[in-house]
């Protein structure tokens, strides 16, 4: 659990946690959504491929959106929400270190 703490630079704070019988999980309920996005994000680029970067970037902006309206008005976002934005941020980001990775191989063989 700590590493994923670690990992994430979560602050795991119980109120914005998943619970499994009567446990915290590790990580808070935005960084578990990352976590899913990121591990469902590899097969299904794999599979796939990736989107464009434009798309991607939309796909981030959902968790952007509802993580600062948070800190910076009296919004409280609920956990599924923070979940599902997550998810759609954590597949985002899967697909542009694939894509910026991709890059960097094309690069190399043109040196």
């Amino acid at each position: 659990g700590k590493f994923l703490r670690i990992l994430f630079g979560c602050h795991s704070r119980p109120d914005r946690s998943f619970f499994w019988h009567g446990r915290q999980f590790p990580i808070c309920a935005r960084c578990t959504g990352e976590l899913a996005g990121i591990l469902l994000g590899i097969p299904a680029i794999t599979m796939f491929g990736y989107a464009s970067i434009p798309f991607m970037v939309l796909l981030m902006l959902p968790m952007l959106i509802d993580g600062f309206l948070q800190l910076l008005t009296a919004y409280n976002s609920t956990n599924l929400r923070r979940l599902a934005t997550g998810c759609l941020f954590g597949f985002a980001f899967d697909s542009l270190q694939s894509i910026s990775t991709d890059a960097v191989f094309s690069l190399q063989g043109k040196l």
